[in-house]
């Protein structure tokens, strides 16, 4: 390992960092996908605000998710209902599961749930010896596809997609969402008791 004030050291770390790589990428991409195949400069900034929207979306989504994970966890939330789970000897595959799942249907986020039922699970794992992360990673997407409704983006989607009412989405998307919520959990129960 090279020292702190190697100068290689300094360039690859500035190099490395996250920012400057995706950077490097943007730039990149657009002479190969922009410049060099003859589009000008309007042609490319054209194509970039149409990409850009969708995006920023996603992205806004999966930092607010961070976000709203943080404060829970800040505020003591994760460390509470570890503790109740060891007391109450919860299995923490149903915890995952269910601190995932109560997310979806508060929030309607897929991905919120995902990130902050990990984040206020995660300190269960420290308490609870034997505790297969992998099978907790799979109950916790599996709570996060429960009850999908009218606070879901996919929900409006798959509305939309397929010119339905909203009666109909509930009876089709929702139902089938929840169907695969339970029977994931099902199944990593099955395997956590093979295991």
């Amino acid at each position: 390992m090279l020292p702190e004030n190697n100068m290689f050291r300094i360039w690859m770390d500035l190099i490395g960092h996250p920012i400057t790589a995706l950077l490097a990428a943007l730039l990149l991409a657009f002479y190969t996908f922009g410049a060099a195949r003859g589009f000008d400069r309007t042609k490319i900034m054209k194509l970039l605000d149409q990409s850009l929207a969708p995006v920023a979306a996603i992205v806004l989504i999966v930092g607010a998710g961070g976000g709203f994970k943080q404060m829970l966890v800040a505020s003591g939330v994760g460390d509470v209902i570890g503790h109740m789970a060891v007391q109450a000897q919860i299995n923490p595959i149903m915890l995952a599961w269910l601190v995932a799942a109560v997310i979806r249907i508060a929030t309607g986020s897929a991905t919120v749930a995902t990130i902050t039922g990990a984040g206020i699970v995660a300190p269960v794992v420290g308490l609870i010896p034997g505790v297969n992360r992998e099978l907790l990673v799979l109950a916790t997407g599996a709570g996060s596809l429960i009850l999908s409704h009218v606070n879901d983006a996919g929900f409006w989607l798959v509305k939309q997609y397929f010119n339905m009412t909203v009666a109909e989405t509930f009876k089709t998307w929702t139902v089938m969402e929840t169907i695969l919520s339970v029977v994931g959990l099902i199944f990593i129960m099955l395997l956590s008791m093979a295991l």
